[in-house]
């Protein structure tokens, strides 16, 4: 993907390394993304996932290396000019949906970039019709009166991802979307996001998760990460696949596809897998 056109070309990663406190979160990672390449980024826990979309909404700078998201390279330009541009979708840095407000507004709010509600913000009509798009895309339509306090975690879910895509980003992060929902939850939003990726004027998607089940149909490209450093990247078809998924996870595991769907199960003839603690969330800094 070096030849990509400029105007196709969604980000551009270079040697990209994050230090923190003497400790290596991130180190490595080269990565040309072109419009419409959808990319899954997996790995274990720890691996670097929720840094590297820092790194890709301009919320984090790299420690090494060169980065550039949306034709700006940092340092070179005002990141803060493209975050509009960028839709950010993760539990762990949106602690607004468990406020006692309804979901219209609060996406309303996000149509102009804005965290909190103005008390005026339904009376502008093309604000409120945004903000209806942008429900109606995930399936949520239905819930634009609904206090999200009061919604389950696949409705809250699709709601933050209608904040997200209701000023149209052109970059679409989504760290861990299907977390905590059920098997039913799961794949109803799976079924809606596989309908935004599949726009021809929608966004741009990298899409971070510990399970192959959990990718859309829609994925075109991987990267596969551990201990902050890339195993593999590439088509999807070649990266997910047994090889480079077990070095990822560490353990001997056999990758099936079935009309654009993915699944993995243990080998049988390999080591079980050892019992761990649950290890912390990869929050990055």
């Amino acid at each position: 993907m070096d030849d990509l056109h400029p105007s196709t070309e969604v980000a551009r990663l270079r040697g990209v390394a994050v230090t923190v406190d003497g400790a290596t979160i991130l180190a490595d990672v080269d990565l040309d993304l072109a419009a419409r390449e959808h990319l899954a980024v997996l790995g274990p826990n720890g691996a670097g996932k929720t840094t590297l979309l820092r790194v890709l909404a301009t919320l984090r700078y790299p420690t090494r290396g060169a980065a550039t998201v949306l034709g700006t390279t940092f340092g070179r330009g005002d990141l803060r000019a493209l975050r509009p541009r960028i839709g950010f979708v993760s539990v762990a840095i949106d602690p607004l949906l468990r406020v006692r407000a309804p979901a219209l507004p609060l996406v309303a709010a996000a149509v102009q970039g804005a965290t909190w509600p103005a008390r005026d913000v339904l009376a502008d009509p093309q604000r409120v019709a945004a903000a209806r798009r942008a429900l109606a895309r995930v399936g949520a339509g239905h819930l634009a009166d609904r206090r999200v306090d009061t919604l389950s975690q696949g409705e809250r879910q699709r709601v933050r991802i209608a904040r997200a895509l209701a000023p149209d980003p052109a970059l679409l992060l989504l760290d861990e979307p299907f977390a905590g929902l059920d098997l039913g939850g799961r794949e109803a939003l799976l079924a809606d996001l596989d309908g935004v990726l599949a726009e021809p004027e929608g966004p741009t998607a990298v899409l971070v998760t510990h399970h192959l089940e959990e990718l859309p149909t829609a994925i075109r490209t991987a990267l596969l990460l551990r201990d902050g450093r890339p195993v593999a990247t590439g088509a999807a078809g070649d990266v997910l696949a047994d090889g480079p998924i077990s070095a990822a996870f560490g353990l001997p595991l056999t990758v099936s596809a079935h009309h654009g769907r993915y699944s993995v199960r243990h080998r049988s003839d390999g080591p079980r897998p050892a019992a761990q603690a649950p290890p912390a969330r990869d929050l990055g800094p």
